[in-house]
């Protein structure tokens, strides 16, 4: 028997719709690397003076859910956390951010947890930190980490916003506000980064903080711990995004910042 003309056609149009589902498939958009640090711009240009915005928030957003960084013009401390971005300013307020701005530097991941840990009893800052070298056995591996619960002392601080000629960081620490907050409930978003990364990133360990009710925060100093639970992501790579500026491209690598980025990191000359 003949095939007649309406059945070719109904035969080629099924066959022309399952190309068109398979051509569909094929393209589907691929998961976002879920094991991946991103950075926008470098730390050691960010410490060296850089602090004129030049990523979005909304890109940034798609690189991660989770992540720290700093506001344009070094307007206080930036925070990444649940997909929600916060600022602490320099009175120690803290407040939700819109994902319209910019920043200078941040790095974020998203962040998905293999291993959880709960810790009961006082750790100062000392233990706190050889506690948690305890938890991360690679010393080369890249590590995002979580931290939830009471502490009796979180010293945070933030910068107020600065105007040009921007001077490097370390030459602006007595500009800085400290807040002691005591016996109080909150989150510590941070990561672990290694040596091989020093430069492009601030190696070892780099905390902001986050009150329970998102009304305080900033960049730790000191901690008092006493029961907390900590989360554990391991990454396995890490891309970043180099700032297409003018500032950038002149900006002077050459200089040796790790005494100056130790100093930014613990609020005082090392």
């Amino acid at each position: 028997m003949k095939n007649s003309p309406k059945f070719i056609y109904v035969l080629l149009a099924a066959i022309g719709l399952n190309f068109t589902a398979t051509a569909q498939q094929k393209i589907k958009p691929t998961k976002p690397n879920e094991n991946n640090l991103f950075s926008a711009g470098l730390a050691s240009a960010f410490i060296g003076g850089l602090y004129d915005a030049y990523y979005p928030y909304k890109q940034l957003k798609q690189h991660g859910d989770f992540g720290l960084g700093a506001p344009a013009q070094v307007d206080g401390e930036l925070l990444l956390f649940k997909g929600n971005l916060y600022q602490t300013r320099y009175t120690g307020k803290t407040t939700s951010l819109a994902d319209t701005g910019k920043t200078p530097y941040a790095i974020a991941c998203f962040f998905r947890p293999v291993k959880v840990y709960k810790h009961s009893g006082t750790l100062d800052k000392a233990a706190f930190y050889s506690y948690l070298d305890s938890l991360l056995t690679n010393q080369n591996g890249i590590y995002a980490i979580h931290i939830s619960g009471k502490f009796k002392l979180v010293k945070a601080r933030a910068f107020p916003p600065v105007a040009k000629p921007y001077l490097p960081l370390a030459a602006m620490l007595d500009r800085q506000h400290f807040f002691d907050h005591t016996d109080i409930q909150g989150d510590l978003i941070g990561f672990r980064i290694p040596k091989f990364m020093e430069g492009p990133h601030i190696a070892g360990y780099h905390f902001h903080f986050l009150s329970i009710d998102k009304a305080f925060g900033g960049h730790v100093v000191d901690l008092i711990a006493e029961d907390i639970t900590v989360e554990i992501d391991p990454l396995t790579s890490f891309t970043i995004d180099i700032p297409q500026t003018a500032n950038y491209d002149n900006f002077d690598f050459k200089k040796d910042r790790k005494e100056e980025i130790k100093s930014v990191e613990n609020g005082k000359k090392q």
